[in-house]
């Protein structure tokens, strides 16, 4: 057998592709939109308010890189085949798709969550990210790159909630568990060239951990192997190497980033 090797840095480089992150100006997102950069990707940075795209492009244009802002509402079936043709026509090409785009709306009581609540939930968390992926996904399985048909990466942004959840999150769990599903499914249907592989946060210290108890996030934690929680920047790893050349043999693999959480025995409250 012959075996190449190739040095680490150049396996995570990602200069000359196209990547396209949704929920790209905020928490996670925004930390795996400016890690792309970093590594030379050109980045498309996707959400719902064309202001904050186009604020987190300046921004990763004003570091050095190439990018550019495009709004869409991911919920909306219509609006993500627009972005997804509309991308194609402005690019030609797109060699890295992440969904990670979601919501988790509070709603107290499990009787108070409306079905108005649980579409939307599954609309932007699941039935959005299955729509970008299919015609994204598609498009990177027929098109000629470096003189072969095929290549690209999706990867999909789950939760730790879809494997352990809790009373406050279920819709939003739901959905995720969905999201693990629909990875594998993918990475079966879109292979041999595209690979599939989402990765399974645990607690992060963003934007969306304002509405958190924090004394009851600290007691959690204490159980986990690091405890404590995430901070948006140690997302980039997972994402560099899901997008890059690095995993060239990892496909339908849903990766616990999470501080050791999967392991923690549930804190006594």
């Amino acid at each position: 057998m012959h075996l190449t090797l190739h040095p680490a840095s150049g396996r995570f480089d990602l200069t000359g592709r196209v990547a396209v992150v949704t929920g790209g100006t905020r928490g996670l997102g925004r930390a795996i939109a400016g890690a792309f950069s970093q590594a030379g990707a050109d980045v498309v940075v996707v959400s719902r308010k064309a202001e904050a795209c186009e604020k987190v492009a300046a921004e990763l244009r004003a570091g050095g890189g190439n990018a550019v802002g495009r709004p869409c509402h991911v919920g909306h079936w219509d609006d993500v085949t627009t972005l997804a043709h509309g991308l194609h026509r402005e690019f030609g090409r797109i060699d890295v798709l992440v969904n990670n785009a979601g919501i988790s709306p509070i709603y107290g009581r499990l009787s108070n969550v409306s079905e108005e609540l649980w579409d939307k939930v599954f609309a932007v968390n699941l039935k959005g990210a299955f729509r970008l992926s299919v015609l994204v996904g598609e498009r990177m399985a027929a098109e000629k790159r470096d003189g072969e048909v095929g290549g690209g990466s999706i990867i999909n942004v789950s939760s730790t909630g879809a494997v352990r959840p809790t009373a406050d999150i279920v819709p939003y769990a739901a959905a995720k568990a969905g999201v693990n599903a629909m990875t594998v499914g993918l990475a079966d249907a879109l292979g041999p060239k595209v690979r599939v592989n989402a990765i399974m946060p645990g607690p992060f210290l963003t934007t969306i951990s304002r509405d958190w108890d924090m004394d009851k996030l600290a007691q959690r934690t204490e159980a986990f192997p690091l405890r404590r929680a995430g901070e948006a920047d140690e997302i980039a790893g997972a994402a560099l190497y899901f997008a890059s050349d690095a995993s060239s043999f990892t496909t339908g693999t849903v990766l616990a980033v999470d501080g050791g959480a999967q392991w923690a025995m549930p804190a006594r409250m």
